[in-house]
């Protein structure tokens, strides 16, 4: 009788333990959080099954209540009011935790692989002069840990960080000054997220069952090469490193990442775009999703990064997408990071000050190409978004490359006028075709009037040549 004995006393044990759980919350759910202002928003955690929580909102005054799950689960959705703070929140149940310093503001995900991850301590350059002004209590930080897992996670290890002279040197540079602008612009507590991975193909920020089910996108995930630094697998950085983050209501997300995933370039846009809708599914929010497109560089075949490049261009067609072009960034073709990240987070912050929170007068779309004409002998190229034309980096005009009938191609001569650019070469009778900035390392020096640069493209279909560089 002695064991049975035993037994009902572990499980009687065992039985207090989980009916008497004590509360406990995610790591974004703390001290020092930034909450989306103006939107219902989930607060949530454990305790011991059919256990009544209640929250008390600092900023109100108001309590709310809910009952745990049979898996010990609770979610409490509460309504922010507009930008402001510091507030605390109390949630009890057995046990009480209180949270303070809790600000009201916009919240935004940065993510990608190591150019949205690199910070000071990587060797970024343009981010020291703002250590002696870093301390900003409207800037907060939340760091995710690299994580990589077979299945979607419920928790990370992180804290939430107030933006200081220290906390500034360890995160992502290019977060940092998207959030400032941002900071600075609205004036409005920023919380910034950032869930970056050096040398992580998209496919494992996409959910695993989304690439392994469509023929195309798990042929391309098996040319990614497993490295034992980073996750491969489709699914793992999402399931280890956003999926705990899925409750927490957003503003919108950034991303810098597609150097890893040249090689299969040709399915990329399909990836991509996947893969945002599959963040807009798990965020149960049309998320506004802006990007960076990748900078020239020397990749081992040509042609790769420019065709990569193209598929990043044409999924601005996705909806709620906005990129950003850093072609006029690159110092050395040779270095996949250029080190200037001011520009580029700045650039972002430009698209969400202009397309997601209105803001007017603002220039942050890139001149895209609109109509190519062909006439005596040249082409005449028109442009939107340059509304009051452009100007030239430096000397003549580069980057633009012209075609007749054959596939040769030419260096282009080029006149600009206004809103337009005619491009001809003396070794081109009858023009046909023109590229601008298309190739792994070619740099076009043409921007619109306010500094930004023309989106490389081609008006021909032609394949290509991709070959090994010696």
């Amino acid at each position: 009788m002695k064991p049975v004995k035993a037994l009902l006393a572990v499980i009687f044990t065992l039985a207090y333990a989980i009916t008497n759980a004590q509360l406990r919350l995610p790591a974004i759910i703390s001290s020092g959080m930034v909450l989306q202002q103006k939107d219902s928003v989930s607060l949530w955690g454990w305790a011991g099954p059919g256990e009544k929580v209640y929250v008390t909102t600092g900023w109100d005054n108001r309590t709310d209540s809910t009952i745990t799950t049979n898996l010990a689960a609770w979610n409490l959705k509460v309504m922010t009011p507009s930008a402001g703070g510091p507030y605390n929140i109390r949630i009890r149940s057995h046990n009480t935790i209180q949270l303070d310093d809790v600000m009201i503001g916009e919240v935004w995900i940065c993510s990608g692989q190591s150019n949205m991850e690199w910070s000071y301590l990587s060797g970024t350059s343009d981010i020291a002069s703002e250590f002696p002004q870093a301390n900003n209590r409207n800037l907060r930080f939340f760091h995710v840990p690299k994580t990589g897992a077979d299945r979607p996670q419920d928790d990370l290890k992180a804290s939430w960080a107030v933006c200081d002279s220290v906390n500034i040197r360890s995160f992502s540079s290019v977060g940092y000054f998207f959030g400032r602008r941002l900071q600075q612009d609205l004036n409005v507590p920023i919380g910034l997220i950032n869930a970056s991975w050096g040398g992580t193909p998209a496919e494992t920020w996409t959910p695993e069952d989304l690439v392994l089910h469509d023929p195309v996108l798990r042929s391309a995930s098996a040319e990614q090469k497993p490295f034992p630094w980073w996750p491969s697998l489709p699914g793992q950085a999402f399931n280890g490193m956003i999926a705990p983050l899925t409750k927490y209501r957003i503003a919108g997300a950034i991303w810098y990442q597609g150097e890893s995933n040249t090689g299969t370039w040709s399915s990329y846009r399909h990836l991509f775009t996947t893969m945002i809708d599959s963040w807009r599914k798990a965020f149960h929010k049309d998320l506004p999703f802006y990007y960076v497109q990748i900078a020239p560089y020397k990749y081992g075949q040509t042609n790769i990064g420019a065709l990569l490049q193209e598929s990043q261009t044409r999924s601005m067609a996705h909806p709620n997408t906005g990129m950003v072009v850093i072609t006029d960034l690159v110092d050395n073709v040779n270095d996949i990071h250029p080190s200037r990240k001011r520009p580029v987070g700045e650039r972002l912050a430009g698209w969400a000050l202009g397309a997601t929170y209105g803001k007017a007068g603002l220039a942050y779309r890139s001149p895209e190409l609109a109509s190519a004409v062909q006439e005596k002998g040249r082409i005449i190229l028109r442009f939107k978004n340059a509304p009051g034309g452009f100007k030239v980096n430096g000397g003549e005009v580069t980057g633009f490359y012209i075609s007749g009938e054959s596939e040769a191609w030419f260096p282009a001569k080029a006149k600009v006028e206004k809103d337009k650019i005619i491009v001809w070469s003396p070794d081109v009778k009858t023009a046909r075709f023109v590229r601008y900035g298309f190739g792994n390392t070619i740099i076009g020096n043409v921007s619109s009037v306010e500094g930004l640069p023309i989106v490389p493209f081609r008006t021909d279909d032609w394949q290509p040549e991709i070959k090994e560089v010696k």
